[in-house]
């Protein structure tokens, strides 16, 4: 019987060594959709490729060979190792639609042997990842507890969400909204897709003034200030300090203080109850999927009887891979974060005893979100690399752009979920057919 050997594992039986160009190769399975060049002068690749990634040190291979896949190319990328030509940082998104396809595997132990007498037995010794990225997860429990407690939750938000309020500005826009809009049109602004997404919420909730409104997981208070300017009565809750303030300094600004209300609170220390609705815009995905029974069971809670609550969360297409996120994305990004289908949320809501009413889906509407976001990160680059620094601005380039061709592509859905908390009798207190606008 034979058995396949690549070309690496050939060149090691014959003692030879391969040029950064040709590690790369040994690196990716099939064809490289894109030009590589490498600081040895080797490249690989079309040569007439629109795109191309250029290795430029040591340690950027170093990177590469000891965590191939996407969390390795993060890494030298982010370092500076390696650099995207062709593209924005701001908006690598079309070198990253080039590679959609690529797929990396380890190589194998005689692959790593001529790997290591082509490069240095150094260059496959774990080196120091780039400082905006945290620890893997199964360090995090030693020095911030199990995932999902308090501690833990208080500290994966922080590394997130507590960057820079001004670098949100720049990259949000001016409704400090870091949720999917909700788009009427293609050619909708974006403050006229984020406005219309608090605008369908509400509509959702039938809120009227004098209700009273609880939104957990409340971001900058976009969702709060929508429905006090309403004369809605509002309490938000966040786990970012930064969030927080700035929430409350606008809530004051715009003399809403007398009706709403942004805490640094953890959402389950919210004593208050017999809300009228429940909006949560983006929490979710934080809270960790074997916890929905408790979430739901909250939310249950803080209803009065008849009360409606909105689940606005990202999901999977389906509802049976495995929750966590990507390596890079929970290095880098939204560290702990698991999604799960809309079909596990609209299970876990229901046995909890709540009914729903209605669901959606908005994946379109998110990929033309981040747009939006890209465009402002490019616009505004040198301004946030001054106010956060060029690793950091890299990885929101990145994470927002590739998240872009996730929801494209329906590796990821955004998902509404409406319910009510039916009163003892299991009447309805709502309209037959639903009651607002697109």
């Amino acid at each position: 019987m034979t058995t396949f050997k690549d070309r690496s594992e050939v060149l090691a039986e014959l003692g030879a060594r391969l040029s950064i160009a040709e590690v790369f190769e040994t690196l990716v399975d099939g064809e490289i959709p894109i030009r590589l060049t490498a600081y040895d002068g080797s490249t690989t690749g079309p040569a007439e490729a629109p795109y191309s990634l250029d290795i430029k040190t040591p340690r950027g291979i170093n990177y590469l060979a000891t965590a191939p896949g996407d969390l390795g190319m993060a890494r030298a990328y982010i370092a500076g190792d390696m650099v995207a030509e062709g593209v924005h940082p701001g908006d690598p998104y079309d070198i990253l639609k080039a590679m959609q396809d690529m797929k990396f595997h380890r190589p194998s132990a005689l692959s790593l042997v001529t790997i290591a007498r082509s490069l240095g037995w150094e260059r496959l010794r774990p080196i120091a990842p780039p400082p905006q990225e945290t620890l893997p997860r199964w360090r995090r429990i030693a020095l911030e507890g199990l995932r999902h407690s308090k501690t833990r939750d208080a500290e994966a938000i922080h590394h997130h969400y507590d960057v820079s309020n001004k670098f949100y500005e720049y990259v949000l826009g001016p409704s400090m909204t870091y949720t999917c809009a909700v788009y009427g049109d293609q050619d909708w602004t974006l403050e006229q897709a984020q406005e219309n997404k608090y605008r369908l919420i509400f509509d959702k909730l039938r809120l009227k003034e004098g209700d009273r409104l609880l939104d957990i997981g409340c971001g900058w208070g976009g969702m709060v200030r929508y429905a006090a300017q309403r004369g809605v009565r509002v309490i938000g809750a966040t786990l970012s300090a930064e969030q927080a303030a700035w929430a409350q300094a606008k809530i004051a600004e715009e003399g809403l203080s007398g009706l709403a209300e942004v805490r640094h609170s953890d959402y389950r220390d919210i004593e208050e109850s017999e809300f009228d609705a429940v909006s949560s815009i983006g929490l979710t995905e934080h809270i960790g999927v074997q916890n929905y029974p408790y979430y739901f069971g909250f939310i249950k809670e803080k209803l009065r009887a008849g009360g409606l609550f909105l689940n606005h969360c990202i999901t999977r297409p389906e509802n049976s891979r495995t929750t966590k996120a990507g390596d890079f994305i929970d290095r880098y990004v939204f560290p702990d974060g698991e999604l799960i289908g809309s079909g596990r949320i609209i299970t876990e809501v229901q046995n909890i005893g709540l009914e729903v009413l209605h669901e959606e889906n908005l994946r379109e509407h998110y990929a033309l979100t981040l747009h939006e976001w890209c465009k402002n990160l490019v616009e505004n680059w040198d301004a946030c690399v001054a106010e956060v620094g060029e690793g950091t601005a890299k990885v929101w380039g990145l994470y927002m752009a590739g998240c872009r061709l996730g929801f494209q592509r329906n590796v990821v859905q955004l998902h509404h979920v409406l319910g009510v908390k039916l009163g003892p009798d299991g009447t309805w207190d709502v309209p037959l057919r639903p009651w607002w606008q697109p």
